[in-house]
């Protein structure tokens, strides 16, 4: 898996101060995409045991609430696979530390309900890694620069852990 960016101290992606990672890699393509270039599955830097050593090292300062995995898209099924082991890490060193995705599959998608591309043997623990989603592509048509946390009004905020709890999606309020 490859990186294009890691943005150290980000308040725009989730709540409180974030520390941002944009994984290289997307086939979903969404009309006015903000960072194209994130296309490419070899555009940036691989993402080594030196670069998760990074980014732990930047989640660590108490005032830094968590990890935000942006691209590129998260849920293509080569970034599920090489994000499994570090978000591991994260829970594992740093457990009060929140961990928001954004991808542009949506929830029915990565869990099997709808066929898409996205389902593959570590979605289940993916998704069982995260807080926050925020599923869906991003619609031109349904940009709304007054929508909390995300760019168009089809893309919803789910809160991970009671949705995988109940079996119902369970949007999250600030």
């Amino acid at each position: 898996m490859n990186y294009c960016n890691i943005k150290p101290r980000d308040i725009a992606d989730g709540v409180g101060v974030r520390v941002t990672l944009f994984v290289s890699g997307c086939r979903n393509h969404c009309k006015n995409c903000f960072q194209p270039e994130t296309w490419a599955f070899d555009y940036g830097e691989p993402f080594t045991r030196e670069v998760e050593d990074h980014i732990l090292e930047e989640l660590s300062p108490a005032f830094v609430n968590g990890l935000t995995l942006l691209g590129g898209e998260p849920g293509e099924v080569e970034n599920q696979r090489g994000l499994i082991p570090f978000l591991r890490r994260v829970r594992q060193e740093l457990p009060n530390k929140t961990i928001w995705c954004y991808s542009g599959f949506t929830w029915e998608q990565l869990t099997g309900k709808e066929p898409a591309r996205c389902r593959c043997e570590v979605t289940d623990e993916f998704l069982s890694l995260l807080d926050v989603l925020v599923d869906g592509p991003f619609v031109e048509e349904l940009h709304d620069i007054t929508l909390l946390f995300r760019g168009s009004s089809n893309q919803r905020l789910i809160h991970v852990p009671k949705t995988l709890e109940t079996g119902t999606v369970t949007l999250w309020n600030p």
